[in-house]
């Protein structure tokens, strides 16, 4: 499927005018992809505490 040129030029407005929420999806994306792809078991383990730290627990 090829994207219209309004279409192109509606979707590249959005994103500037969302940096934020681009830069989180991004993020997010690439840490999943670490987590189920790259990271090792000590590598996981260590994210666990970080998570834990980071939610209070």
């Amino acid at each position: 499927m090829v994207a219209s040129d309004a279409q192109k030029r509606a979707s590249q407005k959005w994103a500037s005018q969302h940096q934020d929420k681009l830069r989180i999806y991004r993020y997010r994306s690439y840490a999943r992809k670490y987590v189920r792809e790259i990271a090792t078991d000590g590598d996981l383990q260590e994210l666990i505490e970080l998570i834990k730290e980071r939610k209070g627990e």
